[in-house]
């Protein structure tokens, strides 16, 4: 079996390339092998822009979606974009870990995203869900948090951690991936700089090895439901009798919130 961690963080001895390092130990003592992207060290471009385009469709007008459509079929999307999907189709595993920074992921992974994720060789409107490029394969986000998990459930002032985190998760259904539920450090940021040191390094120890027993207990990981292409009619609405799975995609327009 085969992993590929993505690493988005500016600094190469932050606690989140701790936890990849600690992932790839743990995976490679079981008999994976594995690689990493580390996002910022490669100095990976994150916007995407008309210089990434050597033989443009359209050189009077910047459309993405086209002119990643056309390198795709051309074979000249940039090396850097087809090295990642190559690692990407390498892999049984694809693991993001990242920081949340504004309640969302870097720009770092978001313009990785928007880059490597390129219409044509990673997706079409036929190629995606249950019928997508990367079906068969697995993905998990690995997230670090500032506080407490209490202030990430769904009655916390951060927000409902589930919640803030399915927009990527959804990403990752969408190219086909059996998306497994995330893995959250709680109160890296705010531990770090206002606890005692000493009780600090335990917990994020005993974070480190949560992790650990994660990746290498991944066949008892649950699995995040998403809706399939096929459980939507032609208006591009959920049909009726489909499963319901998050209140990104529902029935009701309003929601009862007591």
């Amino acid at each position: 079996m085969h992993a590929h961690f993505v690493l988005a963080h500016p600094e190469p001895q932050s606690y989140n390339a701790h936890l990849v390092r600690s992932g790839v130990e743990a995976l490679e003592a079981e008999g994976w092998t594995a690689t990493v992207s580390d996002l910022y060290a490669m100095g990976f471009d994150p916007s995407e822009r008309p210089e990434h385009f050597a033989d443009p469709l359209n050189p009077a007008r910047f459309d993405v979606q086209a002119e990643q459509r056309h390198a795709s079929a051309n074979g000249t999307l940039p090396e850097h974009v087809t090295a990642e999907l190559e690692r990407m189709e390498a892999a049984d595993l694809l693991v993001l870990q990242y920081p949340m920074w504004w309640h969302l992921p870097p720009a770092m992974l978001k313009g990785w995203m928007d880059r490597v994720f390129a219409y044509g060789e990673a997706y079409t409107s036929t190629k995606r869900f249950e019928n997508g490029r990367f079906v068969g394969k697995r993905a998990m986000l690995s997230v670090t948090v500032g506080t407490s998990r209490e202030t990430y459930e769904h009655d916390g002032r951060s927000g409902d951690i589930d919640l803030m985190l399915w927009p990527v998760n959804f990403s990752l259904a969408y190219l086909g991936y059996t998306v497994l539920d995330h893995f959250v450090a709680y109160g890296v940021e705010a531990g770090l700089r206002y606890s005692d040191p000493a009780t600090v390094e335990a917990r994020l120890k005993k974070v480190a090895e949560d992790f650990k027993m994660t990746l290498t207990g991944l066949d008892g990981r649950p699995v995040i439901p998403f809706n399939r292409k096929a459980e939507w009619g032609e208006d591009g609405r959920i049909v009726p009798g489909a499963p319901v799975y998050s209140p990104f995609i529902r029935r009701r327009r309003e929601l009862e919130l007591e």
